[in-house]
């Protein structure tokens, strides 16, 4: 009896030890496997396919071009979403051009000839009406709303203001790079404006308006690539004037003015 039970204590000794040792291999083989979980995890979160490298947008964009267009119908109209309607305002758009700039009609004749067409057409209805026995066709009463007017007339005030804002910070002299750029944007103007009226420069930038931004839509993936470039160069550029022109320019000792 003594060796019987002697016999069953070292099987169940024995036993423990083997779950001790099987539950140390799973514990070590679970958190084995818990490491290679979260090194698999750590290498997929790092790989360049799950994370969005930084891609140069012109003009530092981040939203679509739709969004900075301002979204909307003339967002619409702009990026070509109906066909139909950007063709008839970029069609419209060049009939007033051709009608003014290369058949030469200036604008108050074409009112007045639109006025008269258009008195005469409903005097001669009014005064038919009779002979056919017909009630004479009512004239509708036009009147501007006051409502669009002053919101046409805050917008407007608002983005005057916003551009005197603009240029008195670059008059102030802060930033010697944005100055630079508004003055080489002006000059740049000023000599396409030599080379056509203002007629003609709002109707190329209408026909811009049109063309660019949709085109832009669709390639801007090569056009950022190419921008990229170019930046990288203008601010090599800049560097080289800024070292060999800028820097040599006196610059007087700036007083602080203690007030009284």
């Amino acid at each position: 009896m003594a060796e019987e039970h002697h016999h069953e204590k070292e099987e169940s000794l024995l036993e423990k030890i083997a779950e001790k040792i099987h539950g140390g291999d799973d514990s070590s083989s679970s958190s084995d496997s818990d490491n290679d979980e979260k090194k698999k995890t750590a290498t997929s979160e790092s790989s360049p396919s799950s994370l969005k490298a930084k891609v140069y947008r012109l003009f530092g964009r981040e939203k679509p071009v739709h969004h900075v267009l301002g979204g909307g119908k003339p967002a619409d109209v702009f990026l070509w979403r109906n066909k139909k309607i950007s063709a008839g305002v970029l069609g419209g758009a060049t009939a007033v051009w051709v009608l003014f700039e290369l058949m030469e009609y200036h604008l108050l004749t074409l009112v007045c000839h639109l006025l008269i067409l258009a008195l005469a057409l409903l005097f001669l209805w009014s005064n038919a009406s009779t002979f056919i026995n017909k009630s004479p066709p009512r004239i509708p009463e036009v009147r501007i709303p006051e409502e669009p007017v002053l919101q046409v007339a805050a917008a407007l005030r608002y983005e005057i203001n916003r551009a005197f804002a603009v240029l008195r910070d670059i008059a102030s002299g802060r930033d010697l790079k944005k100055f630079l750029s508004v003055i080489a944007g002006l000059w740049v103007l000023s000599i396409v404006g030599n080379w056509c009226n203002f007629l003609t420069l709002v109707y190329i930038a209408f026909v811009l308006l049109h063309t660019v931004p949709v085109l832009y839509e669709k390639y801007d993936d090569k056009v950022d690539a190419f921008a990229e470039k170019a930046m990288i160069e203008i601010k090599k550029q800049y560097a080289v004037f800024d070292a060999k022109v800028l820097s040599k320019i006196p610059k007087g000792p700036l007083k602080d003015k203690k007030k009284l």
